[in-house]
């Protein structure tokens, strides 16, 4: 009898280890080290940490699987240089689903009134005189290469800075963001540069609401999508540390500009990225007088996308 109950007392001190070592196998932190925190804390951490050691001031937000929100410097102060092209072109849709027209409709503009100084593709890979284009392909090229002559024609020809905030306002909090001027005015006072400006929150909204809302004409809005997903811009930036990386696919649009002093005004870039294990989330970083180079600025982006991405993948 006293050998049968050693031996129930061995087995019920072997199931107690047992239980105690499931307890803990199952009760391990997160792969961030940072038990008892929630993924958003853990997330606001990560990238304040980054942040932190950054010569300049850098906003960011990050939208995931439409529920969880986080969000670092959130202040609509940031330039958009580029990035309101993506703006742009939603507004031109709106206005041609408005008005029954397709995006097959040709402009023609003279090329002695382009700006040779600007940058533009656009005008490099069409040398005749007179040039009469789509205006999808003029949105293309505003949206996979930045060309800033085609979004000064689209201004201009199509729907207006003041026409375009406006529609902006009806998707995303009017006090988000503001656009006041083309690609020719900021190019002529820099300073203009400042007021068109953004939220961090208020880009990843816009580009989430891309992704996953109808805000213009099926037709057009998968369009716009299928563009920013061939964006050749900032490659260096947010899509850095994804490029490669199997069933990952990004959309993205940057911006960029001007250095006067050493000091760069702005360095964005805003992305819709999917992931294969079914994670899809928005990331705008912007970064605003950056006391360094393009590349060094870049870097910041990429380490900040990297982080999101190792705790989300």
């Amino acid at each position: 009898m006293a050998t049968i109950r050693k031996k129930h007392i061995v087995l019920l001190c072997l199931a107690l280890a047992c239980v105690a070592g499931l307890t803990l196998f199952f009760s391990k932190p997160a792969k961030s080290g940072r038990a008892g925190m929630s993924l958003a804390d853990v997330l606001t951490d990560s990238i304040s940490r980054i942040v932190s050691a950054c010569p300049g001031e850098v906003g960011v937000a990050l939208i995931v699987n439409n529920s969880d929100t986080v969000t670092v410097n959130n202040k609509s102060i940031y330039p958009m240089m580029s990035v309101f092209k993506l703006h742009q072109a939603l507004a031109i849709c709106n206005r041609f689903d408005q008005d029954g027209l397709s995006l097959d409709t040709s402009l023609t503009v003279r090329r002695e009134d382009l700006d040779p100084k600007t940058w533009s593709p656009m005008l490099k890979e069409h040398r005749e005189p007179l040039i009469t284009l789509p205006v999808r392909d003029l949105l293309r090229y505003t949206l996979i290469q930045s060309d800033n002559n085609a979004s000064n024609l689209l201004f201009e020809r199509l729907v207006s800075v003041a026409e375009t905030d406006s529609f902006i306002a009806t998707l995303i909090p009017r006090s988000s963001f503001r656009i006041a001027y083309t690609e020719s005015e900021m190019a002529a006072d820099h300073a203009k540069a400042y007021v068109n400006c953004t939220s961090p929150l208020g880009a990843a909204m816009l580009i989430h609401r891309l992704f996953t809302d109808a805000l213009v004409s099926r037709e057009k809005q998968d369009f716009i999508v299928k563009s920013l997903g061939e964006c050749t811009t900032g490659k260096d930036r947010i899509a850095a540390p994804l490029l490669g990386k199997e069933g990952i696919s990004i959309a993205h649009k940057t911006g960029s500009g001007y250095t006067e002093n050493g000091v760069l005004a702005a360095h964005n870039d805003v992305a819709y990225i999917c992931l294969p294990n079914g994670v899809n989330y928005a990331l705008a970083v912007f970064i605003k007088d950056f006391k360094g180079n393009e590349s060094q600025a870049s870097q910041v982006a990429a380490r900040i996308s990297a982080a999101v991405y190792s705790l989300l993948a």
